[in-house]
């Protein structure tokens, strides 16, 4: 049995349908992601699964519960890091913690270990008695992981945990996000940053104005849906007839302002093109997830 299933999931806001009706399957210790641009419906999903938004239609349960029942078990088992930094600025980094413990009933020899044994694995032992307005961007949010974590929690949601860190923070994150799942943890993830959906996600979808689009392994949606290399350039001063390209070459063509990007699964067949055309300025690459979600959604702003 799937820990989180959802068929038919639908949430809407008076005429305004946020998630549209749709299925999905988490099992255990599996990373979930969430992708999509800002209004896709990721956020409005998560919050249906951490029990603070009720669905419209369809059915969700997690470990077979249901939350607009079973709420508080499920809120019991699940650990929230929010986008939002939400700390208590004049408390301390213990403070803050110990609250946070006390809200899910754990005695002061429980919350002392895990206080302990987490700051210890975040690398925040030496902050503890540090207010939380003394601490960098990262460590802050390494603090929110640990918070998420008190209550020993089986799910884990993330939303945005690494948004305006510095890479080495980010990777820390990572590394650490990879230990959690490898002791049994299941992760929800939702994330702006393609690299960190492919370094962590087992599976994930992407979503656009409430739908899923597509669902899979990151690495595995990439080989089957975009050719294997693009090369980038500039349209300004070129006269390049696209319609020729395209049906010489059988290439993929996107543009957008001054820039085009030409897809194909031959570098040599990019080399080619950017020699005939006599392409100067170009940069010739592997494909990544970041095109592939760009071609299913849009390289346009969605607001």
């Amino acid at each position: 049995m799937a820990v989180i299933a959802a068929y038919n999931l639908t949430k809407q806001f008076k005429n305004f349908t946020a998630v549209d009706s749709i299925n999905f399957e988490i099992d255990d210790s599996e990373c979930f992601g969430f992708l999509g641009p800002n209004g896709a419906g990721k956020t409005t999903t998560m919050k249906m699964v951490y029990c603070i938004s009720p669905r419209t239609l369809g059915s969700l349960t997690i470990y077979g519960m249901d939350p607009q029942t079973d709420a508080s078990k499920i809120k019991s088992i699940i650990g929230v890091v929010p986008q939002d930094d939400n700390l208590d600025p004049e408390l301390t980094v213990e403070e803050n913690l110990i609250v946070y413990a006390r809200f899910f009933g754990l005695s002061r020899k429980q919350y002392r270990a895990r206080i302990d044994e987490l700051t210890s694995f975040m690398e925040l032992e030496k902050k503890l008695k540090s207010r939380i307005k003394e601490l960098s961007g990262g460590m802050k949010r390494r603090l929110v992981l640990v918070r998420a974590l008190l209550n020993n929690p089986r799910i884990l949601i993330l939303d945005e945990p690494t948004t305006g860190l510095d890479p080495q923070v980010r990777h820390l994150i990572w590394e650490k996000l990879r230990e959690l799942k490898t002791s049994g943890v299941t992760m929800l993830l939702t994330t702006h940053y393609m690299e960190e959906a492919s370094q962590l996600c087992d599976r994930l979808v992407i979503m656009d104005q409430g739908k899923i689009l597509l669902m899979g392994n990151p690495h595995d949606l990439v080989e089957q849906h975009i050719p294997k290399h693009v090369v980038e350039f500039s349209l300004n001063g070129s006269c390049l007839n696209m319609g020729t390209i395209r049906e010489k070459y059988d290439c993929m063509i996107e543009t957008y302002g001054s820039r085009c990007y030409i897809y194909s699964n031959s570098d040599s067949v990019l080399a080619n093109i950017c020699k005939n055309a006599k392409i100067q300025h170009k940069i010739i690459r592997n494909a990544t997830f970041e095109d592939l979600f760009l071609k299913l959604t849009g390289r346009g702003l969605n607001e």
